[in-house]
């Protein structure tokens, strides 16, 4: 299962380009991916977009940063190392709408399916098991991924997002709520929740 988080200019795949690529190989978690696109020409920018993730139009448009060609056949070999290529992530259906659409811009025959493992569905629901309150705002879950982190006992993710980081954050969530297991070396110092911990011993 790969854990994947991606940074783009805008919120829509067919007119914002991809700006990074964070992975975590949820098997192997030693093996990790990240790497910078230059936008491809066209391309929307919408400062919200980047904002949220630190780039600025300069550094999008920086032609000493690899294509999007050379980022996505990178990628995919990469990802071929991976036992299992299912796509986890906090939103992954939007990480896999961009990089499906980036292969197909590319030219690339390949595309990940429709199924993915989402960490907010995944908190949602221990929570409901162990009677904790969901957050609401509006009416809505408001479960982000900052709650979720404070959830399993990891600190908030750094700001400016970055997509590898976004990625660590998101494995190490998935390692503590299904295994009650801390996953990755830099996390080590933050003590699992004993929650998690007893659910692993009744198992």
């Amino acid at each position: 299962m790969i854990v994947v988080d991606i940074e783009a200019a805008g919120l829509d795949p067919k007119k914002s380009a991809l700006l990074s690529i964070g992975a975590v190989d949820f098997k192997n978690p030693e093996r990790q991916f990240y790497v910078e696109a230059q936008i491809w020409e066209g391309s929307t920018i919408d400062p919200d977009s980047l904002e949220v993730n630190g780039f600025t139009e300069e550094q999008c448009r920086d032609p000493k940063k690899e294509t999007l060609e050379e980022v996505m056949h990178k990628f995919i070999n990469w990802m071929r190392l991976a036992q299992e290529k299912t796509l986890m992530g906090q939103n992954p259906s939007f990480d896999r709408d961009f990089l499906n659409a980036s292969f197909g811009r590319c030219g690339i025959s390949w595309g990940f399916s429709y199924r993915t493992l989402d960490l907010h569905t995944l908190a949602y629901t221990d929570c409901l098991q162990k009677g904790i309150s969901i957050p609401i705002e509006n009416g809505r879950t408001s479960l982000n991924l900052d709650s979720i982190l404070a959830y399993v006992g990891v600190p908030k993710e750094p700001k400016p997002h970055n997509a590898l980081m976004g990625a660590k954050c998101e494995a190490e969530a998935f390692s503590r709520i299904l295994y009650g297991k801390n996953l990755l070396p830099e996390f080590s110092q933050y003590p699992v929740p004993e929650i998690f911990i007893k659910k692993e011993k009744e198992s």
